[in-house]
């Protein structure tokens, strides 16, 4: 499949699977958009594999498909598949690090299974390979120059957006008995990974506003470590993190209620957020 096919392809398959970031490559130079889009589909493909088998190791198996893909084999046979075409291309056309997106696929092989994460290291260990790497990936299409000199941002960048993440799905994780909290931070609180997901225990709220004190911790050393950085382009990598702070607060305001609602805003305030992020070149 060529190229300009193959990411139209990816950019509107984007819109179903991840619509803040769909809304963010709309606001990025037309001459990336495509190769951006290619990026955050392969992202979001990876994150939904769970979504997609009922078993882990049929999960397992697609992961292999896509690490074997990201490393080179059996290319020519995958470019019938759009999304991955387009990925193939954006990786020909940038000279994206194959490893980091082999990383990226390994990292996924967590999200099949129940097991806890056994501490902050680990979770930023799993944020390095999956968020921040996806933040670092689109700044080396946007601006391959500029990228190296932000690697501490968006290493910060992607733990913080991890943590509104994890905010934002602790429904979703609740109903399949998964826990992304660090057991660290849980066990600080005096709770473990089953007593958070009942939801009874007063030291929930604890854990909770402990979790959401990590991720602005974070979110600040990222915005200290880009300052004076950010230029356009390069700004619009960290576009989606213009989305963290409001889902901090509002889960802030929820306590333990963010294990059975949502604390995702208005689709057109999230709009409303990345344009003015994207006016500004900041997050």
């Amino acid at each position: 499949m060529g190229r300009i096919e193959a990411y139209e392809a990816c950019l509107t398959t984007l819109r179903s699977t991840d619509l803040d970031r769909y809304l963010a490559c709309l606001l990025m130079p037309e001459d990336k958009r495509g190769a951006i889009a290619a990026l955050y589909a392969f992202n979001a493909e990876l994150a939904r594999v769970r979504d997609i088998v009922r078993d882990p190791l049929p999960g397992e198996i697609r992961l292999q498909w896509w690490r074997d893909l990201v490393e080179g084999q059996g290319a020519g046979d995958a470019m019938a598949n759009p999304l991955a075409a387009g990925l193939i291309h954006a990786i020909e056309e940038h000279k994206l690090p194959r490893p980091a997106l082999a990383a990226m696929t390994e990292a996924r092989i967590f999200d099949l299974y129940d097991d806890p994460m056994e501490s902050r290291r680990m979770f930023e260990g799993y944020a390095g390979e999956t968020s921040s790497a996806l933040i670092q990936l689109a700044a080396l299409i946007l601006a391959p120059d500029a990228a190296p000199s932000l690697a501490d941002a968006a290493g910060h960048a992607g733990i913080a957006q991890l943590v509104a993440g994890t905010l934002l799905l602790m429904p979703l994780h609740r109903r399949r008995g998964q826990v992304y909290l660090p057991a660290d931070i849980l066990a600080a609180t005096g709770l473990n990974g089953q007593a958070l997901l009942k939801g009874e225990s007063p030291a929930v709220v604890h854990a909770i506003t402990a979790f959401i004190g990590y991720g602005r911790d974070h979110l600040a050393t990222a915005r200290a470590a880009a300052k004076g950085r950010l230029t356009t382009p390069v700004a619009d990598a960290f576009l989606p993190l213009a989305l963290i702070e409001p889902v901090f607060d509002r889960a802030e305001k929820l306590g333990a209620g963010c294990l059975s609602e949502a604390v995702v805003s208005a689709q057109w305030l999230r709009m409303w957020r990345l344009w003015r992020a994207h006016r500004r070149a900041a997050f």
